[in-house]
Parts: C-alpha cells; sequence; structure tokens
C-alpha cells in the first residue's frame, strides 16, 4: 500500500523534474537554431555565392573607398535566411556585433538581403537617421532594389540601391517621388493643365454672376478641386483645396474688380526630400588593403524592410 501512494509522488517529481529541465534547455535550443552572425572581415559579406568575384570586388572597392573619404560605414550581407528570426531581428544582431560606423558618430548602416525568406532590409545608426531616415530607407528599397529582385537582378538591386544610399549619405536629396495621376494615361492633358487652372480663376466671376454669391463659389470650389485632382492625384489634397477656393470665392475673392492680389495658381509643395549635406569630419582609414572592421557605431533600430 505504501508503494502505491509513494508512486505517484515519485512520478509527479519526475515530472517537475523534467518540466524544469525543459524550460531552463528551451531558450538555450532556441539559441542554437539562430543564424550565426558572420566576421566581419570586409564590406561585402555573400553567404550565399549569389554574387560573382568580379561583382563582389566591385562592391567591396565602392564601398571601401566611401569609407575612407566620408568616414561612414555601409555594408552589405547576403544570407540564405534569417529564420527562425524576421529580418529586423537578425539585422540588429548582425549590426550589433559589427559595430559598423565610428564610435561618437554612430554613421554606419547594413543593407541585409535574405534570398530565401525573399527579404531586404536597411538597418541605419543613430548619426544617420537624420540623413537615410526610415521613409527614405523605404523608398530606396521600394523603388530601387525590389524591381531588380523582381526581375532576377540581385547585383543590380544591391549595387543600384547602395549607390543611392551612399548620395543621401553625402546630403544628395532622392528625386521626387513619381506621381501617378489618374489622368497620367491621357495623352497631353498635362500641358493643357495651367490652361485649365486659369479657365478656372477667370470663370469664377462669372459663375458667380450665373449661380449667385453661394453656387458661383461652389462652383469655383469644385472646379479648383477637381484641377488639383488632375495635378496631384490625392483625394484629400483636392478636398482640402477645393474647400478652400469655396471660402475665398465665398468671401469675395475672385471677384472681376482687377484690383491684384487675389490671383490663384497652382505650385508643387516645395518640401521634398532634401537633407544636411555634413555629417561628420572627414574618413580615417578603416583597413585599408585586407582587413575590415566596424568602428564602434551604435544603432537603435532605424531603417526599413522589405519583401519581394
Amino acid at each position: 500500500m505504501r508503494a502505491l501512494l509513494q508512486s505517484p509522488v515519485r512520478l509527479t517529481a519526475a515530472a517537475l523534474a523534467a518540466a524544469c529541465l525543459g524550460l531552463c534547455g528551451a531558450p538555450s535550443a532556441r539559441a542554437q537554431d539562430f543564424v550565426a552572425v558572420p566576421q566581419l572581415s570586409s564590406p561585402v559579406t555573400d553567404l550565399t555565392g549569389t554574387l560573382t568575384a568580379d561583382q563582389s570586388a566591385s562592391l567591396d572597392a565602392k564601398l571601401r573607398a566611401f569609407a575612407q573619404s566620408k568616414g561612414s560605414q555601409v555594408a552589405v550581407l547576403i544570407v540564405p535566411t534569417t529564420q527562425p528570426e524576421v529580418i529586423e531581428q537578425y539585422s540588429i544582431r548582425v549590426v550589433e556585433a559589427w559595430k559598423l560606423g565610428r564610435e561618437k558618430f554612430d554613421d554606419g548602416a547594413l543593407l541585409l538581403v535574405a534570398l530565401s525568406d525573399r527579404k531586404v532590409r536597411i538597418e541605419v545608426g543613430h548619426g544617420l537617421e537624420g540623413a537615410l531616415p526610415d521613409a527614405t530607407a523605404n523608398r530606396i528599397i521600394d523603388e530601387t532594389i525590389l524591381p531588380a529582385f523582381r526581375r532576377g537582378d540581385v547585383y543590380g538591386g544591391i549595387s543600384t540601391g547602395v549607390d543611392r544610399m551612399l548620395r543621401v549619405i553625402e546630403g544628395e536629396a532622392l528625386p521626387e517621388p513619381e506621381l501617378n495621376p489618374p489622368s497620367a494615361g491621357v495623352p497631353g492633358l498635362f500641358q493643357f493643365l495651367p490652361f485649365l487652372v486659369i479657365f478656372a480663376l477667370i470663370g469664377a466671376p462669372i459663375l458667380r454672376r450665373l449661380f449667385g454669391r453661394v453656387g458661383g463659389a461652389l462652383a469655383a470650389g469644385g472646379l479648383i478641386g477637381f484641377l488639383t485632382w488632375l495635378l496631384i492625384g490625392v483625394l484629400g489634397i483636392a478636398l482640402g483645396a477645393a474647400i478652400v477656393a469655396f471660402i475665398f470665392f465665398l468671401l469675395g475673392g475672385g471677384g472681376g474688380g482687377g484690383s491684384g492680389g487675389n490671383g490663384w495658381y497652382s505650385r508643387r509643395s516645395g518640401g521634398g526630400w532634401g537633407f544636411p549635406g555634413s555629417f561628420g569630419g572627414g574618413g580615417g582609414g578603416f583597413g585599408g588593403g585586407g582587413g575590415f572592421s566596424g568602428g564602434g557605431g551604435s544603432f537603435g533600430g532605424g531603417g526599413a524592410s522589405g519583401g519581394w
């Protein structure tokens, strides 16, 4: 009888011990499953054999020359997969180990490609977040890298992506993003848009005479909103322009008095993607010849990711 009572106790204790061992061993087992971070010995590390020797050498020379002249370090890493981690987690482990960029400037960046996962990420150091913010990194991925990857041109996507990263870090703004207004498919329409705007301004007093003060303002506001939509292709901005135009014409603007100073005009915003052009002093050497190592820079998770 005593043996029967003690047996469940022994079984329960054994089960608890096994559970504790499992819990203690689980993190270690999971850590062993993580993709190892390779040692940094070159600006370009290709663990997939995707790049030819000439392609790798060309990228290597470009990134070494940039590090020597600018001081900022940019590196490229190509891995088969980052699983079980998402690319953002693996990327942080890589930059924490490599410490790209100078210690006090934190001016490093990483272009990481996971081929089997079909994922790409740009990781940006603290010191470059002003020159290469998340929105700009995302544009470089979407507009330059991913289209080439979708064509099967991995080297082309990496090379042109690196070129745009370096130009932005140098202080050169990206081109204005391409607008895709709904009228893009109508040949020659944009040539007549300035005349349509002038027609709207001249026609506002006529609309007021035909439809009255409120009706004319509604008609003029609707016309201005429609023309703004044609120019920009963003409905929210077009609605805002229509409301502003309605209020303007309702309060008496655009009347036929010819007193000057009340003319409407349309222009693109001058904001764009400009960035400061100076980041730290001239760069020192970063392992010229064969070696290449990080300078002690730190990262905070800035950057962008994409997939194809």
